[in-house]
């Protein structure tokens, strides 16, 4: 039996327009796995996708019923997702299982643990949010209620942590239970409803005030010590957030995650086309880790978005699943290598989408992970304030 939590609302006051929503707060209904035959679907060479969508004005369908559809049809396995094969660590590995098909005008290109879906002029990338947690091994349960999924993943401390997804593997909240009874909840995106078209999820806010020097608003991982790095990820927003947002407003909202300062790490190399982290490359990531460890200390409700970037050589499909796959296997060197808890990260690829230096060629400085605290977007103004 995993009870669960409801979180209260909240809301705040910024120079920012104002936006509907809420707050943190405690866990709901409990939610277990069953596996569905997936529909057959045919192979093809996935075309190039396009750059995100533009931000709408006004807005269409509250849902998009199509996408829903498509990414449904094509997962049923695991919550929406193909379960990733055991050794996989290059590209190479997943073109013989990637497939395509399209559905109500919504492309889907499907592949191991991951699936590409472009609507409406822009691409994104979904990926299995339980992935992490299997690479890292340990117990890890899944069950199903109704049209809602929970994996139960054991800490070592005798705690869990649930994951709470819909029947197309989309993140709905997750929490911590501590071994006393006691939980936390970090992500909560059930106040805005059901799963929405991607063009609904993109935030528009204007430009942040950047008032401090900019190598202090994108850190240089290469080029700080420990202390910036701390600072940076325990910074709070560069000005009040209006309101509490969805993990995927943040993830699909580049003027909203502007407001935060994050830590641009381009020292580890990764082979090419793979997401392999050898162990000498793993040893470089030391001083996040460090910082990441004593921010989640001091707060065990911390969230941190760990993205992945690409230059522009090669696919856009195969950048973003790179990028994607990249930004997993640095999460899970954090918490594997360096012991920062798995519950406190999420991640997401971008592929080219945002790139650094404006180039077609290859670029070190567009190959890069990108570190940034969300706390503050995830759990609204009142909650921060209360931090503070």
């Amino acid at each position: 039996m995993v009870p669960s939590a409801a979180a209260p609302g909240a809301a705040g006051a910024a120079h920012i327009p104002p936006q509907a929503g809420g707050a943190h707060g405690a866990a709901g209904p409990t939610p277990p796995l069953a596996s569905q035959p997936a529909p057959p679907l045919v192979s093809q060479p996935a075309p190039p996708l396009g750059p995100p969508p533009a931000p709408p004005h006004g807005g269409g369908p509250r849902v998009s019923p199509a996408a829903a559809a498509a990414i449904g049809a094509a997962a049923g396995l695991v919550g929406g997702f193909v379960l990733s094969q055991p050794g996989a660590h290059r590209l190479d590995d997943v073109h013989a299982r990637r497939q395509q098909f399209e559905r109500d005008g919504v492309l889907v290109v499907q592949e191991p643990g991951r699936t590409i879906v472009r609507e409406g002029g822009g691409a994104f990338i979904r990926h299995d949010e339980n992935e992490r947690f299997r690479e890292l091994g340990g117990n890890l349960r899944s069950e199903r209620h109704g049209e809602e999924f929970v994996s139960v993943y054991a800490r070592r401390d005798g705690g869990e942590v649930l994951t709470y997804t819909d029947a197309n593997g989309v993140l709905l909240r997750r929490l911590r239970r501590f071994p006393d009874g006691r939980e936390i909840i970090l992500i909560d995106n059930g106040f805005r409803g059901p799963p929405r078209g991607f063009a609904e999820e993109v935030v528009v806010l204007p430009p942040p005030p950047v008032e401090i020097a900019p190598d202090a608003y994108v850190v240089d991982y290469g080029a700080a010590d420990e202390r910036l790095i701390y600072e940076t990820l325990t910074a709070p927003p560069l000005a009040p957030m209006p309101r509490r947002y969805t993990l995927d407003e943040i993830r699909y909202s580049p003027s909203l995650r502007a407001y935060t300062r994050s830590v641009d790490i381009d020292t580890i190399n990764f082979d090419t086309g793979s997401w392999a982290i050898t162990p000498d490359q793993a040893q470089r990531l030391v001083l996040v880790a460090e910082a990441l460890n004593e921010a989640i200390k001091r707060d065990p409700a911390e969230v941190f978005l760990i993205e992945g970037h690409t230059d522009a050589v090669g696919s856009d499909v195969d950048n973003l699943s790179l990028s994607d796959r990249r930004a997993q296997s640095v999460a899970t060197i954090l918490s594997r290598d360096f012991g920062v808890p798995p519950e406190n990260l999420t991640t997401q690829g971008y592929g080219e989408q945002y790139l650094k230096v404006r180039t077609q060629g290859p670029s070190r400085e567009n190959r890069r992970v990108t570190v940034r605290r969300i706390t503050p977007l995830l759990s609204g103004p009142q909650a921060e304030t209360h931090r503070r």
